[in-house]
């Protein structure tokens, strides 16, 4: 948890053309989950509730035109990837008055699906993103990933935030497995870093992103409970 000391927080609360935080529909988004908070903490732990369980997690359904990666679309869309995610509750806050940035790191993911594993040919997930709020003067990270009903398919405890601590991935799920691990971080950012993101997928990942996946759109929960059961 990063203390804020004397950061200017100006660039952290301005709209960009990814995190549009001034847009008609992020700010609908935004006022719609933030009703009746009474404190910036309650805003803050009702907008992550939202973007965690209202954007569908989807890893197939990834495009990387620079409009797919507006928060606005993304809400749209209800679905999303882990960065596209983190872009809807940076945005979200930003529209609430809540300073917001977005972070990057690799994490290796031990509860993937055995199908999304094999397409991509790793467990390693390079650039996974999520968002960080400055409360009471300090930095808490919030990663809204993974919606609830995706946390009870993989057996994993839905992640909490509480607006005091930091809400990273549980290193083991509820049956002692490992779950996620943090490999590398690569720091925070006031907007998108749009063309490191393609430049590191395009590194990494070959030609996966270019194949045709409609198939697989929303079958990521069925996967996930197939999985479990098999």
């Amino acid at each position: 948890m990063e203390k804020m000391g004397s950061l200017n927080l100006a660039e952290f609360l301005q709209p960009t053309g990814f995190i549009d935080s001034n847009s008609p529909a992020v700010i609908a988004f935004s006022n719609k989950a933030a009703d009746g908070a009474n404190s910036e903490q309650e805003r803050a732990i009702k907008l992550y509730n939202a973007v965690r369980d209202e954007i569908q997690y989807d890893p197939y359904r990834i495009e990387f035109t620079p409009e797919a990666f507006r928060a606005s679309v993304i809400i749209g869309n209800g679905y999303g990837y882990c960065v596209a995610k983190a872009i809807v509750l940076a945005a979200a806050g930003r529209a609430a008055g809540i300073p917001s940035r977005l972070c990057f790191a690799d994490v290796r993911n031990h509860l993937t699906t055995e199908r999304l594993k094999k397409v991509m040919k790793t467990d390693l997930f390079i650039y996974h993103g999520y968002t960080e709020f400055m409360l009471n003067g300090r930095w808490l990270k919030v990663t809204p990933t993974f919606n609830r009903s995706l946390c009870e398919r993989f057996h994993v405890k839905p992640l909490e935030f509480d607006g005091e601590n930091d809400a990273i991935f549980h290193p083991y799920d509820l049956d002692g497995h490992r779950h996620m691990e943090y490999v590398t971080d690569h720091g925070a950012f006031a907007d998108v870093p749009y063309d490191k993101i393609i430049e590191m997928f395009e590194t990494h990942y070959g030609g996966y992103f270019d194949k045709d996946k409609k198939d697989a759109a929303g079958a990521f929960d069925r996967e996930a409970e197939n999985d479990r059961q098999s």
